[in-house]
């Protein structure tokens, strides 16, 4: 799992975002999010700080999930982290 939570974090500061990200809360923060949710595709945003918010767009399947992207909202823009490419 360690090196999912390191490809989250290595994907969204390779995009851009200078300010302070845990793979392990993102990863945990999406699961927690989806719990129980029907199969199809999501959008839900987190409040990281002050000014600053994720959204996250989440595909849910069976026994799985694909996180597509992540749009960081700062009051500088948008950073978007696309997890479908490669």
């Amino acid at each position: 799992m360690e090196e999912l939570y390191n490809l989250i974090e290595d994907k969204i500061r390779s995009a851009g975002y200078l300010g302070a990200v845990n793979g392990m809360e993102v990863y945990d923060e999406i699961c927690d999010e989806i719990d129980g949710k029907e199969n199809g595709s999501y959008i839900f945003m987190s409040k990281k700080e002050d000014n600053v918010f994720f959204e996250y767009k989440i595909d849910v399947m069976d026994e799985e999930f694909n996180l597509s992207y992540v749009n960081i909202n700062t009051p500088d823009g948008i950073i978007h982290v696309d997890f479908d490419a490669e």
